[in-house]
């Protein structure tokens, strides 16, 4: 059975059960700050768990793409040693929302595996919760009645709150679970151990398939827990592990989901994948290790670029960059991969799964692009790391490294701990485990205080009140507060999260910034700071509360930031049908920004956008200003009467069966943020900075209405106080090029003087050199910029055989020095002018390097110059 066979028997397994067959969320998460990428089956369910929303169905089906790499679910440093851990997988799931519970859950869990995927019994285990006293929680009585009419008894194992009590997260919704176990060992060592003392045991033949979660608690924030309105039901089932069981096998990796990765690698580096039942020795294992990595982790990185997250050095954008380095460094280290090559086996993936998951095969190309760039760039990174360790090592007395250096390494270049460990072992050396551990755990501890955030439960003022956003139409409005928490974090102090039972203040999203303003009383007014969206709740954020929680109040939008907000979103819509008309359909949008004071555009192209393109841009979007273009909008239509309307979608959003649509003209977009009702208002269009981003990704800043009149209000003040320094002349530009003209001629005879002065002072400082053990020895501090002096002591330096020659200056206020030596002294005595640099510059409080017959430094202690002349002797003496 193939993995897509496996797949849609899932699907058509529960659409028989009347479930609805929803498609897999994004892999990254763009409007829950709760988490940095979808981890779950039910993450884009949160909100029907929470009751902030109504399904279209009570009861829905699909598989999701999952990524666990950070917070509570990281499963990164386990993938590649085992075999069924994986950064992404999919997560095969089955959802009720308040309509079946445990009854059918477990027994079409059950019909699916052992009458559609005909799994022997005898090879599965379940588990049930034994009860948590403390938090008077009981056995789970009913479903363990349940399974025993299934399955014998002694296949049955109570389960502890770690193992099978679901929650989904510190706070929230949670409840009892009962995980399905397979067994897919031989039949001699099932003879020898029982399969059951090795459930949650971590037996890579003996692993959890499905766990099915019966939701009926909130967890608060206390500690506490309190039954929930309605009983849910989540699932999920691991589907590289179902495929594992299903195809025979005894491991994830050796599935159809990723063979055809491994040939690829295979035939790529030329290193064979062992089957891990006949790895012999430890080299093969280490290779296994190495494309087990690779080929899981190219599908994560693949996925989350083609959703949208590009690798960056911050957030979501590091975690991705995170993994695609592990990976390079596993190929680099372990398969001798000193090019890209990972990026070749994205159309493996593409062809793989693009039927199912259509975005990883229309980003096909950006995300190869994307890949190649981040291969070469860190290959560059790995190298500058191994010159950074030779000179750690040379600086090293000993055969132990400081681990406080081995830890600079990782953290300023990404050097993993174990390859530094490799090379240093191959060079007879260590480096201080504890020390390394130690900086680790310090800067964990500096990033964790950093983060730290306590969130106290809702205060529910309303019950039962589904808010309504009313933003559209109106800036201010008559509001009641509905509910309030409190959230206390390190970054941001105190703060009050407020939701009203109706708002025009609109949330964080789609690239555009939450509203701000004010809530008004007959007493009071709270600033309101900011607006998000969390599970489906609009967040407004304060300062403070209002005293009286429960009065009427007024809501009203900062109309001044309302009106550039808008302007610049328009104007966002108005460039991206310019951009795709000058350079082509190829260009999508790739990520936005729209705030006040600028906007931000992230669009896909593969060279730099000329000068003469970014002025048609301009003119293409002011035209369309000019156009006087009205805003229409369609509100709550079908997404695929959008579509046929010519409507764009985004790769990597996430849309409802209803949409909204927005028309400028020919720009025709599905968006939910703030426009302007005519583009006359936008008044003007300009581009400040093009530049790229990441490979085939290109960003475009510019400025809209008063911003635009500033811009130019400041290039008008610029110009005229370059007219009144050059005394007001009649043609600017003339004068101007006068004027480069005469610095040019200056320039050049500067040079000639300098030229002459170096000449001059090589024929002084030559009658001063002394010989020292056959060394023509010359050591001087010169009046000359650094340059010069660097010109100075090789032409110094090429007077003489044997000559080592260390000159000083000070530019700036600044020392720098220098060291020449003679080819010969390098190669027969072991002089190294790199080496005198490094010790001499440590007295002018500097550093610097250079090759072994030249070295350059500069520092900040002029004072320490008078003392590195005297010491360099050493050198030679």
């Amino acid at each position: 059975m193939t993995s897509q066979d496996v797949r849609k028997q899932f699907l058509d397994f529960f659409a028989s059960k009347g479930h609805l067959i929803v498609p897999s969320a994004p892999i990254v998460l763009k409007d829950d700050p709760t988490l940095m990428f979808n981890n779950s089956g039910m993450a884009q369910f949160k909100e029907y768990f929470l009751g902030n929303g109504t399904p279209k169905s009570n009861r829905i089906a699909d598989t999701q793409k999952c990524l666990r790499v950070s917070g509570k679910h990281n499963d990164l440093e386990d993938v590649g040693f085992d075999t069924y851990h994986h950064t992404m997988f999919e997560m095969l799931g089955n959802w009720s929302f308040g309509d079946y519970f445990k009854k059918e859950a477990i027994n079409w869990a059950w019909e699916l595996l052992t009458e559609v995927y005909k799994i022997p019994k005898e090879n599965l285990y379940v588990s049930v919760f034994e009860g948590n006293p403390d938090e008077n929680v009981p056995f789970d009585q009913e479903a363990w009645d349940i399974w025993k009419e299934l399955i014998d008894e002694d296949r049955i194992i109570l389960g502890n709150k770690k193992d099978n009590f679901w929650e989904m997260g510190d706070q929230g919704p949670c409840g009892p679970c009962s995980e399905i176990h397979v067994d897919i060992r031989s039949a001699e060592e099932k003879a020898l151990v029982s399969g059951k003392s090795l459930v949650n045991n971590d037996h890579p033949q003996v692993v959890e398939i499905w766990n099915n979660v019966f939701m009926e608690f909130n967890r608060k924030a206390d500690g506490s827990l309190e039954k929930l309105p309605a009983k849910h039901v989540d699932t999920g089932m691991g589907f590289e592990r179902l495929c594992m069981a299903l195809q025979g096998k005894t491991s994830n990796y050796d599935t159809d989901v990723f063979t055809p990765l491994i040939e690829k690698v295979e035939q790529i580096t030329g290193f064979k994948y062992v089957d891990n039942a006949v790895t012999s020795s430890a080299d093969e294992e280490k290779t296994n290790i190495a494309i087990r990595v690779i080929v899981d982790h190219v599908r994560a990185v693949a996925f989350a670029i083609a959703d949208g997250q590009l690798p960056s050095n911050t957030g979501a954008g590091y975690v991705i960059r995170r993994i695609l380095r592990r990976a390079i460094r596993y190929g680099f280290t372990f398969l001798d991969t000193k090019e890209p090559f990972i990026n070749k086996l994205v159309a493996v993936l593409a062809d793989q799964m693009g039927e199912f998951f259509p975005e990883i095969k229309a980003q096909q190309q950006l995300v190869t692009n994307v890949i190649r760039e981040e291969e070469s760039s860190f290959l560059r990174t790995l190298d500058q790391g191994l010159q950074l360790l030779d000179k750690v090592v040379a600086e090293t007395s000993g055969n132990e490294v400081s681990g406080a250096k081995a830890f600079e390494l990782y953290d300023t270049f990404g050097f993993p701990k174990d390859l530094t460990a490799l090379i240093l072992k191959e060079k007879g050396m260590s480096f201080n485990e504890a020390e390394f551990d130690a900086s680790m755990q310090e800067q964990k501890n500096r990033s964790r205080a950093a983060s730290e955030v306590s969130t106290e439960d809702w205060s529910v003022l309303i019950p039962g009140n589904v808010e309504t956003f009313v933003g559209y139409d109106q800036i201010e409005n008559e509001v009641k507060i509905t509910r309030i928490r409190k959230v206390d974090s390190k970054k941001d102090g105190v703060l009050y999260q407020i939701v009203l039972d109706n708002t025009p203040f609109y949330p964080e999203g789609g690239g555009q910034v939450g509203d701000k303003g004010t809530l008004v009383s007959a007493n009071e007014t709270i600033d309101i700071i900011d607006t998000k969206k969390e599970n489906n709740l609009i967040l407004h954020f304060a300062k403070q509360l209002p005293e009286n929680i429960k009065a009427g109040f007024v809501a009203k939008v900062n109309t001044d930031l309302r009106s550039s907000i808008s302007k610049n979103h328009s104007a966002t819509h108005l460039m991206h049908l310019a951009l795709r008309s000058i350079l082509g359909t190829h260009v999508e949008q790739k990520g936005s920004l729209v705030n006040p004071n600028y906007l931000r555009f992230d669009f896909s192209h593969f060279s730099k956008v000329s000068d003469e393109e970014l002025r048609q841009v301009e003119t293409s979007v002011n035209a369309q200003i000019s156009a006087q273009l009205r805003l229409v909008e369609h509100r709550n239509i079908p997404i695929q009467e959008a579509l046929d309307k010519g409507a764009m979608a985004l790769f990597g959003e996430k849309y409802g069966d209803s949409v909204r649509m927005i028309e400028f003209g020919e720009s025709k977009e599905l968006c939910g943020g703030i426009h302007v009702k005519n583009t006359a208002e936008i008044w003007h269009f300009k581009i400040i900075s093009e530049g790229a981003v990441a490979a085939g990704i290109r960003r475009i800043e510019a400025i809209t209405g008063d911003a635009v009149k500033n811009f130019y209000q400041n290039q008008e003040n610029t110009l005229a106080e370059i007219k009144e320094t050059l005394k007001n002349p009649q043609d600017l530009l003339k004068s101007v090029a006068s004027l480069q003209d005469d610095n040019a001629k200056l320039k050049k005879q500067i040079e000639q003087l300098l030229k002459e002065k170096i000449d001059g002072l090589k024929n002084v400082l030559v009658a001063d050199f002394q010989e020292v053990n056959g060394i023509n020895f010359l050591a001087k501090q010169v009046d000359l910029s650094m340059s010069s002096t660097k010109d100075l002591a090789q032409a110094v330096g090429a007077t003489k055989p044997n000559s080592f020659v260390f000159l000083a200056s000070i530019e700036d206020g600044l020392p720098n020095i220098h060291c020449s030596i003679a080819k010969e002294l390098v190669v027969e005595k072991g002089l190294n002018a790199g080496t005198v640099i490094r010790e001499l510059g440590k007295l002018i409080d500097g550093n610097g390097g250079g090759q072994p017959f030249f070295a350059s430094g500069k520092g900040k202690n002029p004072a320490g110059i008078q003392q590195a002349l005297e010491q360099a002797i050493a050198f030679v003496q």
